[in-house]
């Protein structure tokens, strides 16, 4: 076997052992990037940089700061996960920034999700609490804002929905932010008991 022969297989064993075995965020392709975490704990996050021509984005695997509980440590996020919480493997950094979209929260608060992918609800918990948010609270008040536009269709008997009121956003009626209202959500929310449908995540 040449030289140039025993660098490659060197590199490729490099590659794989931290693909395969011990989970390394710099030996991660960007496809799998978003939502791993490394065996050492902290999450990997892609970061994105311009080429010096200018006309070309690279994107980059890189071990955050970020640590994560023990069970949910050496982990990358499968395509199951990834579709039915509504995420993006393109998605770069770490915000909390999707929790202002309904379309988001009611597909990371689905039983598919919530229920069935851990690690995705431990990061979006931790990215909400970071915004003053308990996210059991926020996935509640979408159940309840979903069954009322569901009762209210039925009600119609084919007729279209009553509108929203003034406080929901007619003209001219006062608005608040998205995370304005997360944070007023959090805070007067009652504190959830242990026969509450929706329970922190355990990490």
């Amino acid at each position: 076997m040449d030289s140039s022969m025993m660098i490659l297989f060197f590199v490729g064993s490099l590659f794989l052992q931290g693909a395969l075995g011990d989970i390394t965020c710099e030996y991660l392709p960007a496809n799998v990037c978003s939502f791993a975490i490394s065996s050492s704990g902290k999450r990997c996050l892609l970061e994105n940089s311009v080429t010096n021509e200018g006309n070309k984005v690279e994107y980059q695997c890189k071990t955050s700061e970020v640590v994560v509980g023990s069970s949910v440590g050496e982990h990358i996020e499968t395509d199951e996960c990834v579709e039915a919480c509504g995420l993006d493997r393109k998605s770069v950094g770490l915000s909390s920034d999707s929790l202002l979209e309904s379309s988001f929260t009611a597909k990371l608060c689905s039983s598919s999700c919530y229920q069935n992918c851990p690690n995705v609800v431990d990061l979006y918990f931790n990215l909400a609490a970071g915004e003053g948010v308990y996210l059991p609270d926020l996935c509640e008040k979408q159940r309840s804002h979903t069954r009322r536009d569901m009762i209210e269709l039925k009600s119609s008997n084919g007729e279209m929905a009553p509108g929203p009121s003034s406080e929901e956003g007619l003209v001219g009626a006062p608005q608040k932010s998205p995370r304005r209202a997360m944070v007023e959500l959090s805070s007067g929310a009652p504190t959830p008991t242990d026969d509450d449908d929706v329970a922190a995540p355990s990490v």
